[in-house]
């Protein structure tokens, strides 16, 4: 099968480009990387949260597209199941399909008030009550996910598509100097430290800003 291409947007705003990204690296997949230009209409519209469906990450294998990260991660379970992009066990498969599936659709108050920007840090930045409950709810899985697996992952020693969902949010809290407890800011600390996460940050530095709205306080 020829090698697969990963079409994404931008590096330091695009969390699901982020995602899409680290499955692909974590499957031993060999893809190149596309990436659409940030002048793009579509490109810019859905990093802003204004697209009515998601353009990228768009993976092209052979044969196959896939253009949803679930998508992308369930055909990459299926090609590389030795990878362990999925846990062993049949209950532990779907507690990871359930909190990927939670990320991929839910905390959208998150999103729009602390916006993935990686060049960006932010010492006070607000948190109002809907972004904190989003907050909450996901340090309450990190934590029971690190308790039940011993860590240092959500299921354990393997990074899993939860880690790939999750991922940008450790982002968000380095950026906005959000306050965790101890368990949940070692699981930060430890996943932006991944030498993947460090290439990743280290292309997104060298990306030009084109998109201002971004930088806005909500």
């Amino acid at each position: 099968m020829s090698e697969a291409v990963l079409t994404i947007n931008s590096r330091n705003y695009g969390a699901w480009s982020l995602r899409g990204w680290l499955l692909c690296r974590y499957s031993g997949i060999d893809f190149t990387v596309e990436t659409v230009e940030s002048s793009d209409e579509g490109a810019r519209s859905e990093l802003l949260l204004l697209s009515p469906s998601l353009l990228v990450p768009r993976l092209r294998h052979g044969d196959v597209t896939a253009w949803s990260t679930v998508a992308i991660a369930e055909y990459l379970c299926e090609i590389a199941p030795e990878r362990s992009l999925l846990p062993e066990s049949t209950v532990d498969r779907a507690l990871c399909r359930s909190i990927s599936g939670e990320m991929h659709s839910g905390f959208s108050n998150l999103r729009s008030a602390l916006p993935m920007n990686l060049k960006a840090h932010y010492e006070d930045h607000p948190i109002w009550s809907g972004p904190q409950a989003d907050l909450d709810r996901i340090e309450a899985i990190w934590t029971e996910r690190l308790g039940t697996s011993g860590g240092p992952f959500l299921f354990g020693r393997d990074f899993t598509v939860a880690d790939a969902m999750f991922a940008p949010v450790c982002t968000r809290v380095k950026t906005y100097s959000v306050k965790l407890g101890a368990v949940a800011s070692d699981y930060v600390e430890m996943i932006v430290n991944l030498p993947e996460m460090r290439e990743w940050a280290a292309l997104a530095a060298r990306e030009s800003d084109e998109l201002e709205e971004l930088d806005m306080e909500f």
